[in-house]
C-alpha cells in the first residue's frame, strides 16, 4: 500500500478546501471528505468533534473509533492516516497554529503534563451532551465574527472568545484528571513544558541541553525535575519518545531503515542500527521482521 505523508499547518489549510474558514493563525473545518492512504502530520493543534454519524483513524498508529459527543484531540506531531467514515458523519473542528495557542493561553496549567500524556494514549473524549452544546456555540459565534462584516476590533474581539472557549475547554477536561486536580509547582510546571517540547518536536533531539536551553535551565536540574516529577530521568524520557517515533516508523513497510535514519537525524546507520538495538533488544531489521511476523505482515 502506498502512502502520501504531508505536513498540515495553517498555512496548507488556507486553500485547501476542507476549511470553511482559515488564515495564518485558525482554521474551522468541516466535514471534510476521508482521504484513505493519506498520512497527515498535523504541526498545529486541533479538536473536532463529532455530531453524528460514525468514523474511525488511525492517530499515531493506533485505531480511534469516533461517534456523536466524541471529542477528538490532536496535539501538534500526531500523525493522522486512514480516515474512514460513514455518509452521514457530522462533525466540527477548530485547528490552531502552535504560536498562536501560545500567545492566547491563560495559564501554564491547563495544559499539565498528565492530562497530555493521557490525550497522547487517549485523544477520544466522550462529552455530554450538554458539552457538546456549548462547543457548538462558541464554534458558530467565532466562525461569524471571522467571517462577518470586519470590525475595528475583530481581532481582539476573536481573540476573547477564543480564550474564554479555552476556559470552557479546559473546565471540559479537568474531569478526565479530577484525581489529580490541585495547585501545581514551579517544578511540576518545567516538567509539563518538558513534555510539551517533547511531544511537539520532530525529529526529537536526543541531547539533554537541547531542551534545558529552550527551558533556560540546565541540563541537571530538568533530570532532577523529572526525577521528582514521574521517576524518570530527562535522558530516559527522550529516549522513550524518540523510540516512540521509531517504532512508529518501522512498522510502516513503505519506510527503509536508511529513510528512517534520515527522518530522526541520526548521523549515520550504524550509529542508528547501535542506539535501535540498545533500547529494543535487536536491529532495526530484526525488530521489523519480527514485528512483521507477528501481525502478519
Amino acid at each position: 500500500m502506498e502512502h502520501s505523508q504531508k505536513n498540515r499547518t495553517i498555512e496548507n489549510i488556507v486553500n485547501h478546501d476542507m476549511n470553511i474558514y482559515a488564515d495564518d493563525r485558525i482554521a474551522f473545518v468541516k466535514n471534510i471528505q476521508q482521504a484513505n492512504n493519506t498520512e497527515v502530520r498535523l504541526d498545529a493543534f486541533a479538536v473536532a468533534l463529532c455530531l453524528g454519524g460514525k468514523g474511525s483513524l488511525y492517530v499515531n498508529g493506533t485505531r480511534q473509533e469516533i461517534e456523536a459527543n466524541d471529542l477528538i484531540i490532536f496535539r501538534p506531531n500526531f500523525v493522522i492516516e486512514n480516515g474512514q467514515c460513514s455518509d452521514d458523519l457530522d462533525y466540527r473542528c477548530i485547528v490552531l497554529s502552535k504560536e498562536y495557542l501560545r500567545q492566547i493561553m491563560f495559564v501554564n496549567e491547563s495544559s499539565t503534563w498528565n492530562l497530555m500524556l493521557y490525550l497522547e494514549e487517549s485523544p477520544v473524549l466522550r462529552l455530554t451532551e450538554e458539552e457538546s452544546k456549548v462547543f457548538c456555540q462558541y464554534y458558530d459565534l467565532i466562525h461569524s465574527k471571522l467571517t462577518g462584516t470586519p470590525r475595528r476590533h475583530q481581532r481582539e474581539l476573536v481573540e476573547a472568545l477564543l480564550q474564554a472557549f479555552l476556559y470552557e475547554f479546559h473546565d471540559m477536561l479537568a474531569r478526565f484528571d479530577k484525581p489529580r486536580q490541585r495547585d501545581y509547582s514551579a517544578n511540576e510546571r518545567t516538567f509539563g513544558r518538558f513534555i510539551d517540547l517533547l511531544s511537539e518536536s520532530f525529529p526529537k533531539p536526543r541531547d539533554l541541553s537541547f531542551y534545558a536551553d529552550k527551558l533556560c535551565i540546565t541540563s541537571k536540574y530538568l533530570s532532577t525535575v523529572c526525577k521528582k516529577a514521574c521517576g524518570h530521568t530527562a535522558s530516559e524520557l527522550i529516549n522513550r519518545y524518540v523510540l516512540r517515533d521509531i517504532v512508529y516508523m518501522l512498522k510502516r513497510p513503505d519506510k527503509s531503515i536508511k529513510e528512517i535514519c534520515n527522518e530522526l537525524e541520526f548521523p549515520n546507520l550504524s550509529f542508528f542500527g547501535r542506539y535501535v538495538k540498545k533500547h529494543l533488544g535487536m536491529s532495526p531489521k530484526q525488530w521489523r521482521s519480527q514485528h512483521h511476523k507477528e501481525h502478519g505482515e
